[in-house]
């Protein structure tokens, strides 16, 4: 039985909870930068975060995931970069002298910009996210809704 609250039914809100609830590498982030740096370190990586976020949610509406769903080699080529991007972030913890630095100090010594561009990226370059995005949506789309783009 399908109870629907305006748009939105009570199986999807109670889907979109669980996937809330279950924290990705852009949470993680999110909330270490939270924690070490403060409230606005924490908002600025939540906002790049959220920025690498809505490409995928843009491609899945648009219909661009089913493309990268279906050509194994543009998956190849997101999956590739995102294993090359998380290969630079070990290289450049490893490169760092001393100890690792998770105070405050360390955090503030990046940029507002240097905050947001890693959390895009760390994001944008996770395949996962369309996936789940083409995956999940889907779902909970009436099929007697019609199509208001071509009006």
């Amino acid at each position: 039985m399908t109870f629907v609250l305006g748009m939105v039914t009570v199986e999807y809100l109670l889907t979109a909870l669980i996937v809330v609830l279950v924290p990705g590498t852009g949470v993680i982030y999110t909330l270490s930068y939270g924690l070490f740096s403060g409230i606005r370190g924490g908002l600025l990586a939540a906002f790049g975060s959220t920025l690498g976020i809505v490409p995928h949610l843009l491609a899945s509406v648009l219909g661009l995931a089913a493309v990268l769903h279906a050509s194994a080699m543009a998956f190849q080529v997101v999956k590739i970069a995102g294993g090359l991007y998380l290969l630079y972030l070990a290289w450049g913890l490893w490169r760092s002298a001393g100890d690792l630095d998770l105070g405050a100090a360390g955090a503030a010594r990046r940029s507002s910009g240097a905050i947001v561009l890693r959390g895009f990226l760390i994001n944008i370059l996770n395949p996962k996210l369309s996936i789940f995005f083409l995956a999940f949506l889907p779902q909970f789309v009436a099929p007697d809704v019609s199509n208001n783009l071509s009006h």
